[in-house]
Formats: C-alpha cells, sequence, structure tokens
C-alpha cells in the first residue's frame, strides 16, 4: 500500500498508524476512516503461492481528477428520489436483474403515490428487457403509461401536450425496442419515430436522443435496410463519443451493434475493430458475468473464426 501525502489529505482522508497499539505491532497496522478510496495499480500471484494474490493499493480523495469525474458520471447516471432507487439503477447497469427485480418490488409494495409507480413500474420493464422477458416488459410499460395518464389534473400542463412530455419519448423508445425484440418492426419503427420526434423537438438529453437514435439502427438492421441503419448508428455514436468517456459501457454497446451491421453485411474486417474496443471496454469496466460482456466475447470468437 502507497499513501502519498502530496496526493491526498489527512483532513479529508485522515488516517493513523496503529502499530504502538496493537497486539501484533510487526504487522504495522494502518487505521483509516471509513470513506477512505483507494486505487487498485496492480494484482500480482505471490512468488510463494500461485493462489494467493498482492494487492498493490494507492489512497486517493475526492481531489483526484479521475475520481472527481468518475463520480459525477455515477451521480448523472444513477439518478433517482432515494438511495433505494438509485441501488435499482445500479443493479440494472451492472446486470444483477434479479437483485434489481427484488428491490423494485418492494419499492412498489411501499410507494407513497402513483408518480413513484410510474417510475418503478418503468424500471421492472427495464428488468423484463434485459432478461429477455419482452411480454411482461409491455405489461410494465402500459401500466407506466397508464398511470402517467390518471394522474395528471385536466389544466397539468403534460395533460395539456402529452405527446412533447420528454419523459413519454424514454417510454416511446423502450416500447419500440420491446416491439423490435418480438420482430414487430413496423410498430417498433413507429414508437421509436415517436420518441425522436419529441426528443428532436424538446430539450431532452443527447443522450437520450442517442439511445433512440441506436434503437432506430438496430431495427433497420435486422430489416436489412443496412444503409439507414449505419446512418442511425453513425449519429448516435457521435453523440456518445462526443458526451461520454472513452471507456464508458455505452459505447461498447454501440460498437456492438455496428460491427453486427458489418458481420450481416459479410464485411468481417471492419467488425474486428469495433468488437475489439467492446471487449476491452466490457473487460476494464464490467463485472465478468455481466451478459453484455459475454455476448462480446462470444461474437469475438465468430468474427475470428470468419477472418
Amino acid at each position: 500500500m502507497t499513501i502519498d501525502p502530496s496526493k491526498t489529505s489527512t483532513s479529508i482522508t485522515p488516517f493513523a498508524m496503529i502499530d504502538k497499539h496493537s497486539a501484533l505491532p510487526q504487522e504495522q497496522e494502518i487505521l483509516f476512516t471509513m470513506h477512505s478510496v483507494f486505487r487498485i495499480v496492480e494484482i500480482t500471484p505471490t512468488p510463494s503461492n500461485s493462489r494467493l494474490w498482492e494487492v498493490q493499493l494507492t489512497i486517493t480523495d475526492e481531489r483526484d481528477p479521475q475520481l472527481s469525474t468518475l463520480t459525477n458520471r455515477i451521480k448523472e447516471e444513477v439518478q433517482g428520489p432515494t438511495g433505494w432507487h438509485r441501488m435499482g439503477k445500479l443493479m440494472l447497469k451492472v446486470g444483477h436483474f434479479d437483485q434489481a427485480e427484488q428491490l423494485y418490488d418492494e419499492l412498489l409494495k411501499g410507494a407513497s403515490d402513483d408518480r413513484e409507480r410510474v417510475h418503478i413500474y418503468h424500471q421492472l420493464a427495464c428488468v423484463r428487457i434485459d432478461r429477455g422477458e419482452y411480454r411482461e416488459a409491455t405489461e410494465f410499460l402500459e401500466n407506466s403509461l397508464k398511470v402517467h395518464e390518471q394522474i395528471l389534473s385536466p389544466n397539468d400542463p403534460e395533460k395539456a401536450l402529452p405527446e412533447k412530455h420528454p419523459n413519454l419519448a424514454i417510454t416511446h423508445s423502450n416500447k419500440g425496442d420491446v416491439h423490435r425484440l418480438i420482430g414487430d418492426y413496423e410498430k417498433a419503427l413507429a414508437f421509436h419515430q415517436k420518441a425522436l420526434n419529441i426528443q428532436e423537438n424538446v430539450k431532452c438529453n443527447p443522450l437520450e436522443c442517442a439511445t433512440t437514435y441506436m434503437n432506430l439502427g438496430e431495427t433497420y438492421r435486422e430489416m436489412t435496410d443496412y444503409t439507414t441503419a449505419l446512418t442511425y448508428y453513425q449519429k448516435g455514436l457521435k453523440i456518445r463519443e462526443e458526451k461520454l468517456a472513452k471507456t464508458h459501457p455505452d459505447l461498447a454497446v454501440i460498437y456492438h451493434n455496428m460491427l453486427k451491421l458489418y458481420f450481416s453485411t459479410e464485411k468481417y474486417s471492419m467488425p474486428m475493430k469495433y468488437i475489439q474496443q467492446a471487449v476491452e471496454i466490457g473487460q476494464e469496466k464490467l463485472p465478468t458475468t455481466h451478459p453484455h460482456l459475454v455476448e462480446y466475447r462470444e461474437t469475438y470468437e465468430k468474427i475470428r473464426k470468419k477472418q
């Protein structure tokens, strides 16, 4: 373990040597506060026992620019009214779908108002989509829309302009993706276009637009309209590369989708570039059992065998 005083502040991350007070002074123990953060520098097997691994750590704090960037990105992407809601989103992001479902089921039982139920129904739909349960996902999305419309008063501005509300764009985009996954491409395109009409005419998060572009690209790719698919992929990729870190998992998703397009057109040299990027990002940012990383590795092997 390395403690560099020039890179951390004892007023922010206090620590103390307690070897003089320890029952085992030879261990040279150091006591850190609970909120201490360490950077993993290296992990190597010990020379005497290959089953034991040595982890080299260096202490850091909130002044670390990389840590600050990561923290801010997590705050942006994992939002919610309470810590439990944020935990649910985080579980979805790391691929713990069963745990996310259990958490949202409990949150639904204790939901205090209909607006919270709208959000939970939507998140439960995301769980079903990620697990491939598309019919059930549609039911949750319908419930989300139904409750959303019921809770609005006649004079509510959202009621007056329901087709222009940014939150509905996300629901339309998700419904479009569900219809794509079950092969109903006509409905998929209709819902994605609804979402895009809102997002391109109302001030929305650019990354939400990028997701809709990507979903449209996937739909056209599966319809074998590769030219149109590539146009939408490039629009989505441009936004994500501008707004996200180079190793963000959402970039890996679009790299993987683009390689599937080139693979479909039998241009096997192009996909290798994208799949290598997707695998590298996945290995760095995702748990080893995450379904996206598993899929990236399987695709890599398919393309390697084709070359």
